[in-house]
């Protein structure tokens, strides 16, 4: 039986930016950051409640007022811990906003992204199990940086019949917010390592078009094709 792989649905130029609540340095500078990555329900509550925004919460309101979708989060494990800080950000959101959480989907491997290169979060792709209801969704996370862990949960979902109308995180990358690629950036990695493309669909199980636009300009700032080719292989053996 083939191991489980991750599912990735193509992006559409309507998915909305990542709304992030606060700068990077005031969530990881936080006192309680680590031991909320690392587990601490109550450090999480903390950091969560100090960073969390008002006018983020009211623009994640104002688009998902029509549906009253269901807030779900990236269940995590990092190297210290089960990462609590996007359930308990979930929770606050959900008593918030009056939305429900959905709680039976949960990450089903390991792949400690916190500091990783950007082509070990590339090889090392999260997976999810668990059932949902047909259902619109946000997604919650702390972080999002090359937004891959985003884009997973969001396959996971479609592939069931939901659909993720935004991703919500505590804080990410600015350059990062922008998650779907756009057809410039797609025409262009293919133009440049395009003969890279069947091995990834092969190995990964999507082609570039379900690549987020971080990954993307990830990948065509890398030099060669073998470069990436190697830098993945080298990855996942370790």
């Amino acid at each position: 039986m083939s191991p489980p792989r991750a599912v990735r649905v193509p992006w559409s130029d309507r998915f909305p930016k990542v709304l992030s609540h606060s700068a990077e340095t005031a969530v990881k500078q936080h006192f309680a950051y680590m031991a909320a990555k690392a587990g601490d329900a109550e450090a999480a509550f903390l950091l969560v409640m100090d960073t969390m925004g008002d006018k983020a919460i009211r623009w994640m309101v104002d688009l998902g007022s029509a549906f009253q979708p269901v807030l779900i989060s990236v269940h995590a494990e990092e190297r210290a811990g089960v990462n609590a800080i996007p359930a308990v950000f979930a929770d606050i959101l959900s008593h918030i906003v009056g939305w429900d959480v959905e709680k039976n989907v949960v990450q089903a491997n390991v792949v400690n992204p916190t500091g990783a290169s950007g082509f070990a979060r590339l090889a090392k792709q999260a997976f999810f199990k668990g059932a949902v209801r047909p259902a619109v969704y946000i997604i919650v996370d702390d972080f999002v940086g090359q937004g891959g862990t985003i884009a997973n949960l969001r396959g996971h979902l479609h592939r069931q019949g939901g659909r993720v109308l935004c991703a919500a995180t505590l804080t990410g990358k600015a350059h990062s917010a922008l998650i779907w690629q756009s057809a410039g950036q797609l025409n262009e990695l293919r133009g440049k390592h395009g003969q890279l493309e069947e091995w990834w669909s092969k190995r990964f199980g999507f082609g570039f078009e379900c690549l987020t636009a971080s990954e993307t300009r990830y990948l065509i700032n890398t030099p060669t094709s073998h470069r990436i080719r190697d830098r993945i292989e080298a990855a996942l053996a370790e």
